[in-house]
């Protein structure tokens, strides 16, 4: 599949941000949230991160101005659950803002929120799981790994907004970031070995309604130029570009979070707040390169045609 930013930047953004609400929920729900000041600008910077990718999500869109009535279909599309789960979550995010500023009890707006959250980030990579054309995203993981890289890298941005906000971070923190991080390599790994064997659900010969022991190959190609579907749903990566690009995100979204988680760890006394902020931003950067090559190594089914 062709990556559009859009999408790439809506998916990656969106996903830091609901991350980084869950973490917010999680602390008020267990009756240790941050401070006032704190915690609204974790609010509102979540808040950004949301609003700015699913702002962008409009622009991949043929009439961005008709992207409302996709709300309209919420019972046969994800996509539409998706935008309506968003939507539901600003109301717990407005009434934590609100008890957090009057210094009230915040535990059931916090579960409201992470639990809004993390449906809101489910249904976004529901979006791509259930497009049976495309194998590769219908694997196992992509559901899991969705959620993974939100609450690892909202994850690590909210203990940052704890290290600076003067509260103490102990070595917990930096075990949970080493096993976020290794856990997250292990599921790309896993799926990257699973689509680089995997083959298409269907051949030529399925197509046309033979046994599968025939060998069915083009006579002549249907178009003599490339048009919308080989250059959107047939878009080819260079295996050695692939490699590159895999281990650059490995190293960003798992290795640099993993040494600043490790730190963490084996220093107790060191200023956490700069490390865990340079993970939070790598973390990021790595779902980036990552979300791009989730796109680009995916083949439509459509692809046989040609």
């Amino acid at each position: 599949m062709h990556p559009a930013f859009s999408v790439i930047f809506f998916t990656t953004m969106s996903g830091a941000g609901y991350g980084l609400w869950f973490w917010l929920g999680i602390g008020g729900m267990l009756g240790s949230p941050l401070p006032r000041l704190p915690a609204l600008v974790v609010l509102a910077l979540g808040f950004i991160f949301t609003s700015l990718g699913l702002l962008s999500s409009t622009l991949h869109l043929g009439q961005p101005l008709r992207a409302w009535r996709a709300f309209s279909q919420w019972r046969t599309s994800w996509l539409s659950r998706e935008g309506v789960a968003s939507m539901v979550c600003l109301l717990p995010a407005l009434g934590f803002a609100v008890v957090i500023w009057r210094g009230q009890d915040a535990r059931l707006f916090g579960v409201m929120l992470w639990a809004f959250s993390l449906a809101t980030v489910a249904c976004t990579a529901m979006i791509y799981v259930s497009l049976k054309p495309i194998p590769a995203w219908r694997h196992a993981l992509v559901l899991p790994g969705y959620l993974l890289f939100a609450l690892l890298g909202g994850g690590l941005a909210y203990a940052a907004a704890r290290a600076w906000a003067g509260m103490a971070i102990d070595n917990d923190v930096g075990v949970v970031a080493m096993a976020g991080c290794f856990g997250l390599w292990r599921m790309k790994r896993r799926y990257w070995q699973d689509i680089d064997h995997g083959a298409l659900p269907a051949t030529r010969a399925s197509a046309l309604g033979l046994p599968a022991n025939r060998t069915v190959r083009v006579f002549e190609h249907p178009h003599t130029e490339a048009n919308y579907l080989t250059k959107e749903m047939g878009f080819v990566l260079a295996r050695k570009h692939s490699r590159k690009l895999r281990l650059i995100a490995v190293v960003m979204f798992a290795g640099v979070p993993g040494l600043c988680a490790s730190l963490v760890w084996l220093l107790p006394h060191l200023n956490a707040a700069p490390w865990l902020v340079i993970a939070a931003v790598s973390a990021l950067l790595g779902a980036f390169v990552e979300r791009w090559l989730f796109f680009a190594e995916a083949k439509h089914v459509v692809t046989l045609y040609y």
